[in-house]
């Protein structure tokens, strides 16, 4: 299973370039489309989805013409957007039933059968029973995920589905995307580094309606071995370092004093210490370059 997207534009009304001419090749597994809030990531997400029209581009899946026959992609397709409605005050069984016989699955035992899956795979069995409108933030993003799973998709879109969860609840949605996106083309859309770091096989990073970067996360750091770079300052310090250093992320020491991490061709002068690469240091210096 692959996805093709070429030169894919848009520019909404009101003149904001979404997509500036992206290209991307997206194959079988999770994928993870990174960037910051505003890098456009929703509005591919959308497009992708067929619920926007581009301007300008293709997108193909597999033989589907996209663009062109949007409901043969819809039949094998599965969005958890960033935002979703809200739930009436229905058990999650009663409320995958109804999606269910949306889909055309008439068979109660059938439903059934599929139900029990769906709460298995996304933990929730406990909570069968509940009203989905009184869920957490977390159990509401795995019933997503149970929703969109009833009619098998083959490419499946989330967008943002980590944003606000707790940290327990972020591992457990974590989890659930690891279990279905082995057979399926998953694009997950964040702007958390962690996320993809933890369930990527591939990964593009996206700023300013542009894909600036394509790249395996396992791949990702190698270019940059040796020329990482740290060191503990003081917080009074970081103006005056940052006219002179290419400063790529700070965190502050439970003494107020502050860790940098720096990007530099050659070893510094100024007491740093070499440092191994990671996928955070990939992502700031790819934003910074192309700035």
């Amino acid at each position: 299973m692959k996805l093709f997207i070429n030169n894919l534009s848009k520019t909404y009304r009101n003149g904001v370039k979404a997509l500036d001419k992206v290209n991307l090749e997206i194959g079988t597994g999770m994928f993870g489309l990174l960037g910051p809030n505003g890098a456009g990531k929703s509005s591919l997400m959308r497009t992708i989805a067929t619920i926007q029209s581009p301007d300008d581009g293709e997108i193909f899946f597999n033989d589907i013409n996209v663009l062109e026959d949007n409901i043969s992609l819809r039949k094998i397709l599965g969005y958890l957007p960033q935002t979703f409605g809200v739930y009436p005050k229905m058990t999650a069984d009663s409320l995958l039933h109804y999606f269910a016989m949306l889909k055309g699955i008439s068979s109660k035992k059938e439903r059934k059968e599929l139900i029990d899956k769906l709460l298995e795979i996304t933990n929730l069995q406990d909570a069968r029973w509940k009203n989905v409108s009184g869920f957490s933030g977390g159990m509401k993003q795995r019933f997503g995920i149970a929703q969109l799973l009833i009619n098998n998709p083959k490419l499946i879109i989330v967008d943002e589905p980590t944003a606000g969860l707790d940290p327990a609840e972020r591992q457990r949605f974590l989890n659930v995307l690891r279990e279905v996106g082995s057979n399926s083309t998953v694009i997950f859309s964040t702007h958390i580094v962690e996320d993809v770091k933890e369930l990527c096989n591939n990964m593009a990073i996206m700023n300013n309606g542009r894909i600036l970067k394509q790249i395996k996360p396992t791949d990702s750091t190698k270019e940059l071995k040796g020329k990482i770079w740290t060191k503990i300052v003081d917080k009074d310090q970081i103006d005056e370092l940052n006219k002179t250093l290419n400063i790529l992320s700070t965190s502050f020491n439970p003494d107020n004093s502050i860790n940098i991490r720096i990007y530099s061709e050659s070893k510094s002068n100024k007491g740093f210490k070499k440092v191994d690469p990671n996928l955070e240091d990939v992502y700031f210096i790819t934003l910074k370059e192309n700035s």
